[in-house]
């Protein structure tokens, strides 16, 4: 049976379909999932993620045991911050991505994904043995929803007294929300500015009610997982079973930047990291611009101009914001130029593609 969102009876009052997705029962549009994307790129959406991992980690070698844990560099991240970062096997393989938040000197809040949440609070506590930490999987006592789109900062402002103005992009504050404590961090899955918040899971209701109501005049929607795909392959955002998986590294997903080689301790995967790195990727992430409306979809093969298979499309749609179909794919690196020509066989059909610059969209500041 599904877990239930701690919102589950409010989305049902909102007329939500829902889905399983990672063994949650979770809202995948209200009515028009099109309506919906619209929303996010020119107001806002209102987004129920309590179905995310919470991992919390405390005491003073923290930052020791997540420097080993993790390819990046943890213990740089300054107090009220955050980083993007991912999780490796020891063959360099990808085990989740993840948003690592320090919320005090010797306290941490890793944020991973529902699918992979119970492997990456595994993979923390074994990792953290020997260091003086301790490891909590928070996930079922914290609920998470997110405000995005370009009228997300008016919306927050109106129910929370934190200076929005000096919060960074990746920063996160404490603050109270419907007259109860959240952190309330700018980060977001869309492309848009945006925020998130993370409430305990009894105050859920009374937090999504006031970001709700406090939306209603600058026409915020509640948004559900299916706009969010589309919104954040327009953004070439990574979605882990997609994009990224254990047969990935990150070299091949364009995030070897975030892989620290230079930090003081070693970590896990570090040197079959450094093997990859050495030899070179054998495939890249790329992004892949079409025309018409027929849209490539996960696993559909990618051909070359002579009709030989060349990679394989991970995330593919019509995007809504541009009107074109846009993909992302891994191709030989050779392949991989902005320009070159290639095709997707769409039902038997090559469907030329161009690849282009990752992101499709990018949002005006």
């Amino acid at each position: 049976m599904s877990i239930p969102s701690p919102l589950h009876e409010v989305h049902k009052q909102l007329g939500a379909s829902f889905t399983d997705f990672a063994g949650w029962s979770m809202p995948l549009r209200y009515g028009s999932e099109l309506s919906e994307h619209r929303a996010v790129r020119d107001a806002a959406g209102l987004f129920d993620l309590s179905h995310m991992g919470e991992i919390e980690l405390t005491g003073p070698e923290a930052a020791r045991a997540l420097d080993y844990a993790m390819v990046g560099n943890l213990s740089g991240v300054k107090v009220g911050r955050a980083r993007y970062t991912v999780i490796c096997d020891a063959d360099g393989g990808v085990l989740d991505d993840l948003v690592v938040y320090r919320l005090g000197d010797d306290h941490y809040m890793v944020v991973a994904n529902a699918s992979n949440a119970e492997v990456v609070a595994r993979e923390l506590v074994a990792r953290a043995d020997g260091y003086l930490v301790e490891v909590a999987d928070k996930s079922r006592d914290c609920a998470l929803i997110a405000v995005q789109g370009p009228r997300s900062v008016d919306i927050v402002d109106t129910v929370c007294v934190a200076d929005l103005d000096s919060l960074p992009y990746y920063g996160s504050t404490p603050t109270r929300i419907a007259e109860h404590d959240v952190l309330l961090a700018r980060t977001g899955y869309t492309g848009e500015d945006g925020f998130e918040v993370y409430a305990d899971v009894a105050h859920a209701t009374d937090v999504w009610a006031a970001l709700f109501e406090a939306g209603q005049q600058y026409g915020l929607l509640p948004t559900g997982l299916a706009c969010r795909d589309t919104l954040r392959l327009e953004a070439g955002m990574a979605l882990y079973g997609n994009e990224l998986t254990v047969d990935t590294n990150p070299f091949d997903a364009g995030l070897g930047r975030g892989v620290k080689f230079d930090k003081p301790a070693d970590f896990v995967g570090r040197s079959a990291l450094q093997a990859k790195r050495d030899a070179g990727s054998t495939s890249t992430l790329v992004g892949l611009s079409g025309t018409g409306r027929r849209a490539a979809r996960h696993g559909y093969a990618v051909l070359s101009e002579d009709g030989k298979e060349v990679g394989t499309v991970t995330s593919g749609a019509l995007s809504p914001t541009l009107g074109h179909p846009i993909a992302m794919a891994y191709v030989a690196p050779e392949l991989s130029e902005p320009g070159t020509t290639l095709a997707v066989d769409i039902r038997g059909t090559a469907a030329p593609v161009e690849v282009v610059k990752l992101p499709f969209y990018k949002r005006s500041t």
